[in-house]
């Protein structure tokens, strides 16, 4: 099972990942995370895309596919993946659908995640985060249950800055939504409900 995972930012991808993770195995490739490792480990990649974050700059599509496929070629990518955070516009799902086919793969799904974007803003900005380890609670909690840190809101979870976060989501990477629905391999839910309501119809989808 390959899948690329769309929707806005906070709107619940990442849990609905790792619930498919842990019941079918597939490798969770989120392109934020490749690029931090690759960073960390200096490969010659990652001193690549270390040059252009440096310098405040957008790392080249060229260069996160290059990743991507490196990471493809994984043991525990052989059973299946879920791309998360890539493609992020149509230019880039062209050029992963044309590398997928060298590789004699394909993907079997776009699974969107959709939540209206006011629900967005208010789930996200009624986010806490522990300063020292990360954990995130709702608003209220001042302590961290699982460090005893102390809890603050993130720069990136204040209404203005979610905003634009999903302006620049709307302009850029909606239209991959289009280009899916073209290919008939997307698959809609809505993600604005319990999180085990979400995901059993996810698998539902899935798995048809």
């Amino acid at each position: 099972m390959n899948i690329v995972l769309l929707g806005a930012p906070g709107a619940g991808k990442g849990t609905q990942a790792q619930k498919l993770v842990e019941e079918f195995g597939l490798a969770h490739i989120s392109t934020g995370d490749l690029l931090r490792a690759a960073v960390k480990a200096q490969s010659e990649l990652g001193l690549q895309a270390k040059a252009y974050m440096d310098a405040g700059k957008l790392v080249p599509d060229q260069l996160v596919i290059n990743l991507v496929k490196e990471r493809l070629q994984a043991d525990d990518a052989k059973a299946g993946f879920i791309l998360d955070g890539f493609p992020r516009n149509t230019a880039q799902a062209v050029t992963l659908d044309s590398e997928l086919a060298a590789m004699e793969r394909n993907l079997d799904a776009a699974l969107l995640v959709d939540v209206k974007p006011d629900v967005i803003v208010k789930r996200l900005s009624s986010r806490r985060t522990c300063r020292s380890c990360g954990y995130t609670a709702p608003a209220g909690v001042d302590v961290c249950p699982r460090c005893g840190g102390e809890m603050y809101q993130r720069d990136d979870d204040k209404p203005e800055t979610i905003q634009k976060r999903l302006d620049v989501y709307q302009t850029q990477t909606a239209p991959l939504i289009e280009y899916y629905r073209g290919h008939s391999i997307l698959k809609e839910v809505d993600g604005d409900r319990p999180v085990d309501e979400v995901y059993a119809d996810v698998r539902a989808l899935l798995t048809a």
